[in-house]
Order: C-alpha cells, then sequence, then structure tokens
C-alpha cells in the first residue's frame, strides 16, 4: 500500500510516496541530508540545488563504484567456481589408483 511520508532533508519539507517501512524513508532522507550538511561545509557553493546535483553525483559514484566491485567480485567467483569444476571433472576422468 503506498503512504505519503514526509521527510526534511538541508532544511527543506518532502512528501514522499512509497511502500515499506516508513523508518527507511527516513534513513534515506537522514543520509542525504549528512551529505549535503558535509559538503556544504567543504564547497564553495552556496545553492541548495548545486549541493544536491554534487551530493547526487558522489552518491551516483558510490553507487558506481560498490557495483563494479560486485561485478568484479562475481566474475573472480564464476572463475573460480569453474577452475574447481575442471579439477572435480579431472579427479572423476582419472583412472582410480
Amino acid at each position: 500500500m503506498t503512504k505519503t511520508i514526509e521527510v526534511e532533508v538541508f532544511g527543506h519539507r518532502f512528501s514522499l510516496q512509497g511502500e515499506g517501512d516508513e523508518a527507511y524513508f527516513h534513513e534515506l532522507a537522514d543520509y542525504v541530508d549528512r551529505q549535503m550538511r558535509t559538503l556544504a561545509k567543504q564547497a564553495k557553493t552556496s545553492t541548495s540545488t548545486k549541493l544536491a546535483i554534487l551530493v547526487a553525483i558522489n552518491v551516483t559514484d558510490q553507487l558506481f563504484r560498490q557495483q563494479r566491485h560486485r561485478e568484479s567480485g562475481e566474475i573472480e567467483m564464476d572463475r573460480r567456481a569453474q577452475l574447481l569444476l575442471e579439477r572435480i571433472d579431472e579427479h572423476l576422468e582419472s583412472p582410480p589408483r
């Protein structure tokens, strides 16, 4: 069931619509808020829009890095599984001693 959840990010209130745990939406908003506040302390830009875009780029970078890391792990796992299968096949094909 879709519900409306009120959150606050960087002093702005937003109404989000979604399904699931309300606490999760607040966790998301809190994360974005912390990112914006951290960046606001470091960046020369002062507009909320510019900060939001920079945070979006940073979060997207984090997401892409995680996806690449996961994909490289999956490739390594597939490589190891294939090596194990080859070793099992070799063992099964070798004559008993």
